[in-house]
């Protein structure tokens, strides 16, 4: 899969760099990928000097990710959006999706040329269900709401689920955020559901403040935010049970995670706020 193939201009040759290290590449070398490059390695093995449990923090996180995709298409949804999808790692959001709904249809999006390059990986759909890929960037959310992927693929008359899980942190500004939010809710009828995860300092503060340091150093601006601004992002929605809580107290269910977590592990060591909210 390239850019050619999803119709999309994006010399990627020209635009993947290997200098500096990258959000999502680190992410993947947390989830044990290898969708990494040396500088990639070098600012996460940083990370982990200061704060060990970066490996536990971001299964947790994809755990919650799991958990609320199958929870909501057993409530009966059907359709996501799936902003800052990161490179691929299975089990996807629409493999979870579709082992509950089999025509479930979900389109990712991302503005990293790497995950356009990977994307391939996001498009082994059931055959009662389609996936496609969006390059766009959250910051213009409207590059992403008027993409054709998008209306040829979800029905907006519909229920959407927008799930944007470790993403917001990267949009420094509150006011940005919940902007972006707004937007990409907006179009969504009642009955669309808001998936979303959150970095956060307040449960442990000296070590995600100095995760967030080394982001920062490395030209990755990372905002960390407490549970009461990150609960400003459900302002209107119906939040579902158990609330706004550490990724791995959503609904947990070790059984059914597809990495589960050491024995144990704190809610500073996972250091993620996650919740999902219903539109009314």
């Amino acid at each position: 899969m390239n850019a050619d193939d999803l119709g999309q201009d994006i010399p990627l040759s020209t635009q993947i760099r290997q200098d500096i290290p990258h959000s999502a590449r680190m992410y993947d070398y947390f989830l044990g990928g290898k969708d990494h490059f040396a500088v990639d390695r070098e600012a996460a093995e940083r990370v982990l000097t200061v704060f060990p449990t970066m490996k536990t923090a971001v299964w947790a996180n994809r755990g919650f990710m799991q958990r609320a995709t199958r929870a909501l298409a057993e409530r009966g949804l059907s359709q996501w959006l799936d902003v800052g999808t990161g490179i691929p790692t299975s089990p996807n959001l629409h493999e979870v999706a579709q082992s509950v709904v089999p025509g479930a249809r979900v389109v990712y999006a991302d503005n990293d040329p790497i995950v356009l390059a990977h994307s391939r990986a996001l498009m082994t759909s059931t055959p009662q269900g389609r996936t496609a890929y969006i390059h766009g960037d959250v910051r213009d959310p409207d590059t992403i709401l008027h993409a054709p992927q998008l209306t040829q693929t979800l029905d907006l008359g519909q229920p959407v689920v927008l799930s944007l899980v470790a993403l917001l942190h990267f949009v420094p500004d509150l006011d940005e955020a919940r902007g972006i939010v707004d937007r990409l809710l907006k179009p969504l009828p009642a009955g669309s559901a808001l998936v979303l995860s959150h970095a956060t300092a307040e449960l442990d503060p000296e070590g995600a403040c100095q995760v967030q340091q080394i982001y920062n150093q490395v030209g990755t601006t990372l905002k960390l935010r407490p549970a009461a601004e990150f609960a400003t992002f459900f302002e209107g929605l119906e939040l579902l049970e158990p609330g706004i809580v550490p990724a791995h107290r959503w609904r947990p269910d070790a059984a059914g995670d597809a990495h589960r977590l050491p024995a144990g592990a704190t809610d500073a060591d996972v250091s993620f706020y996650a919740g999902v909210g219903i539109k009314k």
